[in-house]
């Protein structure tokens, strides 16, 4: 470990923030000067042999864990796994699989991809990448993704055995750019009525969306739901950028603000494609960051409907401090507000994650997500839209304009085990993987798929068969019902993945969900005004 690995931090923030404000205290009696003479101490004296790159990122760790839920370091490899979802792209041979049994299966190569123009089809099992075996060995999935990703234009060997051809097939795939989507789906849920789910907030997401948009538009998209369930955020350029379509020129979308950090607005041009085109924006517990400032523009500025349960409550803006060795410090540096002047941010004990975390969990314990009246705001949280002046509130995540509670009915106990044991995921993937010739055989179109198709009761009873040989079984005949009635559901969205995409799995579920449902209730309603 180099004794300037302080300095080193000071130079890189010098030279990131040279026309900022810092002020940088390197007297005999700093806190960077005690910090460098206990690592000095500790890798000159300790008893034993220490890893000090260790011990400076344990140190930088205790130092952000004393800050705020959101500020946290992380070292070169977890930058890159961090970063990599939201980039676009990454480099590798351009296939989905999933593990069965120690054995990697391709559910499908990507369209044009590396592993698609070399021949290699879904259901091949990959067993051999160059010289190593990956099957059979029980290796993560992470060493597996290691040795199948590399830099564009690499070759990799990969043996395979393909159901019917006896013998190992090779194929010299050459890695290239695979883009990573962040629109889940896009499709006509009904007639004029447009539904696009947003997965994250990612560099190419604004792209995406409005490519979407687009293809609904000549579809006769009127009006749109936008589906921002369970979206953890990402790119704050890429939220202003999706509000910016709703919004009237100059418009606040979110403005930001900080100890060190001037008031930063950002507002709409007035260039937006979809100003008239009404949207209904779906969120939920888990909707964070920035999709919350894409709901909370639109609400606030009384542009569309919330529709679903409070968000997460993420209103914390990070800044990436890239350090020398690719590792990265994110640091909170302000709040951002959504334009009725609110600060979502719920509430923390600073230094105590472990109750930030439990959030949610204590959410479901005084039966928010199950009842609206169990949700309390205080006066001097109170706020006004910008157009209408309609009450609002502060104080922890945007509160949708229709609540809809969370059913525990249809997610049973026992449900709930069968996923936590992974069994109904085990026994679909072996299912679909010795029935996907002969369903896509049986259904050409997703449209026939959509109406002939029944989850088979043998795939079921074989769910449950598992189960009990894990000890798991329901309470009663009605928990068994509801199970059953909901994993149908489950099952047959996830055959239309398998043999389709993203979007056909949606358009299976959303059939059941009760958000999806309100929106398209609240969605006739205004129709009819």
């Amino acid at each position: 470990m180099k004794r300037s690995f302080l300095l080193s931090i000071t130079l890189l923030l010098f030279s990131t923030f040279a026309a900022a404000q810092i002020n940088l205290n390197l007297g005999s009696d700093s806190p960077m000067r005690k910090m460098q003479m206990a690592e000095i101490a500790i890798s000159n004296f300790y008893v034993d042999e220490v890893d000090e790159q260790k011990v400076v990122e344990d140190a930088i760790r205790g130092m952000l864990k004393g800050l705020d839920p959101h500020s946290t370091y992380t070292d070169a490899k977890e930058t890159k796994a961090m970063n990599e979802p939201l980039q676009g792209d990454f480099e590798g041979i351009g296939v989905q699989f999933n593990m069965i049994e120690d054995t990697l299966v391709v559910i499908q190569p990507v369209v044009n991809g590396p592993s698609e123009k070399v021949g290699i089809i879904a259901g091949d099992r990959i067993v051999m990448v160059d010289d190593t075996l990956i099957a059979g060995v029980k290796m993560n999935r992470t060493d597996i993704m290691k040795r199948l990703r590399g830099k564009k234009g690499t070759k990799v060997k990969l043996s395979i055995v393909r159901r019917g051809v006896k013998g190992m097939l090779n194929f010299m795939v050459t890695r290239a750019k695979i883009p990573v989507h962040t629109v889940n789906a896009a499709y006509m849920i009904r007639p004029g009525i447009g539904f696009i789910r947003l997965e994250s907030f990612g560099m190419k997401t604004h792209e995406e969306f409005m490519e979407a948009v687009e293809k609904l538009k000549q579809q006769g998209m009127k009006r749109l739901i936008l589906d921002l369930q369970d979206n953890g955020g990402g790119f704050l350029e890429a939220a202003v950028r999706i509000a910016n379509e709703f919004l009237q020129d100059n418009d606040m979308i979110v403005y930001t603000e900080g100890r060190r950090v001037s008031r930063q607005n950002y507002k709409a041009r007035g260039n937006g494609r979809l100003k008239d085109i009404p949207v209904y924006v779906l969120v939920n517990e888990l909707s964070a960051s920035a999709a919350e400032i894409v709901s909370g523009a639109i609400m606030d500025n009384d542009r569309g409907t919330l529709i679903g349960r409070r968000t997460f409550g993420k209103g914390l803006v990070q800044r990436p401090f890239e350090l020398p060795d690719g590792s990265m410090i994110r640091l909170t540096v302000a709040h951002y507000y959504i334009p009725s002047g609110r600060c979502i941010q719920k509430p923390y004990k600073k230094g105590d994650k472990v109750d930030y975390d439990m959030d949610l969990e204590n959410r479901l314990k005084h039966g928010e997500l199950t009842n609206p009246d169990s949700i309390h705001f205080t006066d001097s949280l109170k706020f006004y839209t910008v157009r209408k002046h309609r009450l609002v509130y502060g104080g922890g995540g945007v509160m949708p304009d229709y609540f809809v509670p969370l059913d525990t009915t249809k997610f049973t106990a026992f449900h709930r085990k069968l996923m936590a044991k992974n069994i109904i995921m085990d026994t679909f993937l072996k299912y679909v993987d010795n029935n996907r010739k002969e369903l896509k055989k049986d259904y050409k179109t997703f449209e026939s798929f959509k109406k002939q198709y029944e989850v088979p009761t043998s795939l079921t009873n074989q769910i449950i068969a598992e189960a009990k040989k894990e000890k798991i079984e329901p309470k009663d005949s009605d928990e068994l019902k509801k199970t059953l009635d909901y994993m149908r559901y489950q099952l047959k969205s996830l055959v239309a993945r398998d043999l389709w995409d993203m979007t056909e799995y949606f358009q299976i579920w959303n059939e059941q969900s009760d958000i999806v449902k309100k929106a398209l209730e609240v969605i006739e309603k205004d129709s009819n005004k």
